[in-house]
């Protein structure tokens, strides 16, 4: 079993190998298996020594930057984004590691993950942004804000108002991820990939999305044989998560509004197999409960002001994708509230 696919679902976090560059493309990006069908155009910003690949969905309205979590791609967003861009001008990009962006041995520490965003920003010519992060995103919208108050209009923590850092947290969740993890016949085709991502982290009753397809196509990757592999790569995994282990969130610096919205539950209920759905809802109960109210709490005393917001009957990775339109009304008034002054330069 490739270590690289077992921490692809790390904390929700989910994303040819290597280290080499990432061609530039332009339009409507084809995918490595299928064409994205979404309007935005995929770009290439060089920076911070590397080359960023970017989704650009255009217009007008008040900029929203989103970052996707450790192993996922930026068409995470598009079932979102697809819902907002007539309002608002949205970007997510593939940070460093992940997706069409470049590969590098190194570094992947919080500074320069930080760095990555704030000279992608200054690339596009936005001097000020709402942040949208999704999972592990979250430490990157906390840690900009608090570096960079005057660049942030509101930070959106989607399914990411939690301290990943949290040791005890950490090891429970490392013997999950033992169980749930997938087989070599998962990683047997492209079908197999969709099967067993849809059981494990959708569940039955989330309808499989163009969005989807495209973040599935994004991430994986189909070799001659048919058989599947998935980026990141197995030493850009370790990189992040020695990071993530040594980047606890500072709340106090933060000085933007903002709107955290957590699911439950974390993983999917409805799994076929008995023993196995058994041991979700346990670990569901006796870990992810108590460490959600924790960090609730946490937020309600050092993020002031925050709104929170609990989705019930999402997992972590369906809160995106199921009922997009709700969640882009939720957001988009969120955002709205106040109309934030222009972020271009």
């Amino acid at each position: 079993m490739r270590r690289a696919y077992l921490l692809f679902v790390v904390l929700g976090w989910c994303a040819a190998g290597g280290s080499g560059t990432a061609h530039a493309q332009s339009g409507r990006r084809a995918t490595s298996n299928g064409t994205d069908p979404f309007p935005h155009r995929s770009e290439y910003a060089a920076v911070n020594g590397i080359k960023l690949n970017y989704l650009d969905w255009g217009g007008s309205g008040p900029p929203v930057v989103m970052v996707h979590g450790i192993a996922d791609d930026p068409h995470v967003f598009d079932d979102l984004a697809a819902r907002m861009h007539d309002r608002f001008r949205i970007v997510a990009y593939a940070r460093r590691g992940h997706g069409q962006s470049d590969s590098p041995s190194g570094p992947y520490d919080a500074a320069t993950l930080v760095e990555d965003l704030r000279q992608l920003m200054d690339h596009l010519k936005i001097a000020r942004a709402s942040l949208v992060g999704w999972s592990l995103g979250g430490n990157e919208i906390s840690d900009f804000a608090g570096r960079y108050p005057e660049r942030v209009d509101k930070l959106i923590y989607l399914e990411s108002g939690y301290d990943w850092s949290e040791a005890n947290f950490a090891k429970a969740f490392n013997n999950m991820l033992g169980v749930t993890s997938p087989t070599p016949a998962d990683l047997e085709s492209l079908d197999t990939l969709r099967i067993w991502f849809r059981r494990s982290w959708l569940g039955t009753k989330t309808p499989w999305s163009p969005g989807l397809e495209a973040y599935l196509r994004d991430f994986a990757r189909v070799k001659a044989d048919g058989t599947v592999s998935v980026v990141p790569t197995d030493p850009v995994i370790a990189a992040i998560l020695a990071t993530v282990h040594v980047w606890p969130r500072d709340y106090t610096r933060i000085k933007a509004p903002a709107l955290v919205l957590y699911t439950e539950p974390f993983f999917p209920s409805d799994h076929p197999d008995a023993a196995m759905a058994r041991q979700l809802r346990d670990f569901e109960r006796d870990v992810m409960v108590p460490f959600r109210r924790a960090n609730m709490d946490r937020i309600r005393r050092e993020l002031k002001g925050a709104r929170i917001a609990e989705i019930p009957d999402r997992t972590h990775m369906s809160i995106g994708v199921e009922q997009p339109d709700a969640l882009a009304k939720l957001i988009g008034e969120f955002l709205r509230a106040g109309e934030p002054r222009s972020g271009i330069y």
